[in-house]
């Protein structure tokens, strides 16, 4: 730091002040003290600078790297919290690490704030948690006091693919669910629910797959085949959908000539030209924006009323979706 303050003829406070993004430093001074720093190819410690400041502004985010959904949401939490001057450090939950692992390491990092897309956790770990430090989850419903949420409205969302469904003439309708977890209970009730308003069958509409993944809809689209099969699938996510068009087309059913298929979450799978899945969009980047100005809310503005954030799903109609025959 001191090679370049002499470089540029500033102090090495104001040097330090630069590299903290902190204020007190004109644009004209900020700009030569970078580019004299990359000139001498100067970076900062960062390990050494968070162990004597008072603040990291770092904010964990924990997601599945597997889920093509919650990388969308990380990359826009990155791009927002960019803007509010804090740094993301990505927990990545994975078969070997899970949720809580990941969550201790980020607290190791000094995190200040996190971030937990599409958590699995028990609502009374989440509510610990949030007691521990500024947390909000992402599209999932959770009560506890001490936690922000950001989420879409699931039960009106997978409503809304079954109306879509029932328009087009379905009648015998089957969804995939995903397991006991709070997120594949809502989209599960909400499928109940709409099926119960359109008059239509609900006992023995539900196969549960165990939970979000491909293979899950792979296994489920297999026992369908063994059944009265259904004239349309309406899925739990994206990834369970791109499981069930695999097992059907392998099988010769023709989609959606034979069989419509819906998924869940509009991730960048649904928008491949060869699988054009008819789905619904949760709004990630509104979602990650929300959740960036909930938890600098806490961090910054010193608010410690919950917030609690349901953004309107929005049906996307694409290929897999038609008439039955």
């Amino acid at each position: 730091m001191q090679d370049v303050a002499d470089r540029v003829g500033v102090s090495k406070a104001t040097v330090s002040l630069v590299f903290r993004k902190a204020p007190g430093v004109g644009d004209k001074t900020r700009e030569e003290v970078l580019r004299a720093a990359e000139v001498l190819g100067y970076r900062m410690n960062r390990a050494a600078a968070l162990m004597t400041a008072r603040r990291s502004h770092l904010i964990g985010a924990v997601a599945q790297i597997s889920n093509s959904f919650h990388a969308e949401i990380v990359e826009s939490i990155v791009a927002a919290a960019d803007v509010a001057g804090y740094e993301v450090v990505l927990g990545a939950v994975t078969p070997t690490h899970d949720e809580s692992r990941v969550i201790e390491t980020l607290i190791d990092f000094r995190c200040e704030g996190m971030l937990l897309v599409g958590p699995e956790l028990e609502t009374g770990v989440i509510s610990m948690l949030g007691e521990r430090l500024p947390t909000v989850v992402i599209g999932r419903r959770v009560g506890a006091a001490s936690v922000d949420v950001v989420r879409t409205n699931d039960g009106k969302g997978i409503g809304g693919v079954v109306d879509h469904l029932v328009g087009l003439g379905h009648r015998r309708i089957t969804h995939v669910a995903a397991g006991p977890g709070a997120i594949a209970a809502d989209r599960r009730t909400g499928f109940l629910r709409a099926m119960q308003r359109n008059g239509l069958q609900r006992e023995g509409a539900v196969v549960d797959a165990g939970d979000f993944t491909e293979e899950a809809g792979m296994a489920a689209a297999r026992q369908i085949l063994r059944g009265d099969r259904p004239s349309a699938v309406v899925c739990a996510n994206d990834r369970q959908a791109v499981g069930v068009l695999d097992v059907l087309r392998r099988a010769g059913v023709d989609v959606p000539r034979d069989v419509s298929v819906t998924g869940y979450d509009d991730s960048v799978l649904a928008r491949l030209s060869n699988v054009d899945l008819t789905t619904v969009s949760q709004q990630p980047r509104d979602q990650a924006t929300k959740a960036v100005e909930a938890v600098v809310g806490r961090l910054d503005g010193q608010r410690i009323t919950r917030v609690a954030t349901t953004l309107v799903p929005e049906l996307v109609i694409r290929a897999t979706t038609a008439p039955p025959r």
